[in-house]
């Protein structure tokens, strides 16, 4: 009898054991089919028979994973319809979850960030080095941020400046925190325009109070004493006053000057010219000048050339301007030549002298408005700082380049291109 009751403990325990072992690989299966969000098949107790509460396990897990599954699709197809929606827009368009995980970014943030690619899933933190971003996410996040706010990105050796608007949205995979949209639109060129605009508007008024200053002083000066103020005197003050007063009217012409040649019709009349005819009697023009008493000009056309279709006005306002620079910052006995020869489909013109030079960090300068290389000697030549400024306009208008060389002791030397189409 006692072997009859081992016997069947026996055989209890090993039923028990089977069982347990299969609910054990069902619970792993069951685990795994989750993990991988895949449907789960019924499992059979060691008679073939399914068991009722493995059954209703099993469909219930089921119902869960096809539903996650259906959420995960849709969620991606939002976020890819989000995505085309978004990919063709000029401005770049970030989404981040609650944790600054990047969900969404399109092409323009790239192009603003070239850096910034395969950044999904991706902490913002490790895309964007901007504190000053990073903390106005925290202030959209907690309702505290301006509508719009613009913000300074360094990268590299490069500043941008963008103007961010950020807002909460609802997450579409039902996270409990809530999503962060930005878009970024890129100002830097509204900016480096701006402090153009600043520096222009603080030039002209500083170059306009300065003559102003001296003939409202001299004149004042003549008003209170000019009976008693002897004749020599009087003589030269007036003199002062109209020597400033040229100035400024030489400044306001290169103000009005460059103004039409940035506006929409800038006035250029092209006509066939013949270019070494051109060249010629502006030299000789140059050489009767008391003031060119003392140098040597000289000047050679390549025959090749012949004629040229220019505005002859304003190319012999390019070549006097820099024949002027050469006659004014070279000394007495300098040398100064004009060449024109073909390089390729252009016509390439230059005025070099063997004068003082400029240093190399003038250089790249030298073109910018009311920009001198020696402030004090060029008011005292006459100068206005926009001759050059005039010269890259006219040249640009004519679908040319402009550009210079120079060595301190050896010389500068001013190149300007045209285009040699036909006359």
């Amino acid at each position: 009898m006692l072997y009859l009751i081992t016997a069947a403990l026996g055989v209890g325990l090993v039923i028990a054991l089977k069982r347990l072992r299969d609910h054990r690989q069902a619970l792993r299966s069951l685990h795994q089919a989750i993990l991988e969000k895949r449907p789960l098949l019924r499992v059979k107790e060691a008679d073939g028979k399914t068991t009722a509460g493995w059954d209703r396990l099993y469909s219930a897990a089921n119902e869960l994973i096809a539903e996650v599954a259906h959420l995960q699709q849709l969620r991606s197809g939002q976020l890819a319809q989000l995505e085309a929606t978004l990919g063709s827009l000029q401005e770049a368009v970030l989404i981040v979850d609650a944790e600054n995980r990047i969900l969404l970014a399109n092409k323009a943030l790239q192009t603003i960030f070239p850096r910034a690619k395969d950044i999904l899933n991706q902490r913002l933190e490790i895309v964007l080095h901007s504190v000053a971003f990073l903390n106005y996410v925290e202030a959209v996040r907690s309702g505290r941020a301006q509508p719009q706010h613009e913000l300074e990105f360094i990268e590299g050796t490069v500043s941008l400046w963008l103007e961010v608007t950020g807002a909460l949205v609802t997450p579409l995979n039902g996270d409990r925190g809530s999503w962060a949209l930005f878009v970024l639109h890129d100002i830097t060129r509204q900016k480096e325009l701006e402090g153009i605009r600043k520096d222009f508007v603080a030039n002209v008024s500083h170059e306009l109070r300065t003559p102003l200053s001296i003939i409202k002083g001299y004149i004042e000066t003549l008003v209170d004493g000019h009976r008693s103020m002897p004749i020599e005197d009087r003589e030269r003050f007036l003199q002062t006053i109209q020597r400033h007063t040229e100035r400024l009217n030489s400044l306001l012409e290169d103000l009005l000057t460059l103004s039409r040649l940035e506006s929409i019709n800038p006035g250029l009349h092209c006509e066939s010219t013949v270019l070494a005819d051109l060249i010629a009697g502006l030299v000789d023009d140059i050489r009767g000048r008391p003031s060119a008493g003392g140098h040597l000009l000289s000047f050679a056309v390549e025959p090749a050339i012949g004629s040229v279709l220019v505005d002859p006005l304003k190319i012999s306002q390019v070549c006097a301007n820099l024949l002027d620079n050469a006659l004014k910052y070279t000394p007495s006995g300098s040398r100064i030549d004009v060449s024109a020869r073909l390089q390729g489909n252009e016509v390439e013109v230059c005025v070099r002298d063997n004068g003082p030079g400029i240093p190399a960090a003038d250089i790249p300068h030298i073109f910018e408005r009311f920009y001198r290389v020696d402030k004090g000697r060029s008011r005292e030549k006459g100068g206005t700082g926009l001759g050059l400024s005039i010269v890259k306009h006219i040249v640009q208008l004519h679908g040319g380049r402009v550009w210079m060389e120079s060595e301190l002791g050896k010389g500068t030397a001013f190149y300007f291109t045209l285009p040699q189409r036909p006359a």
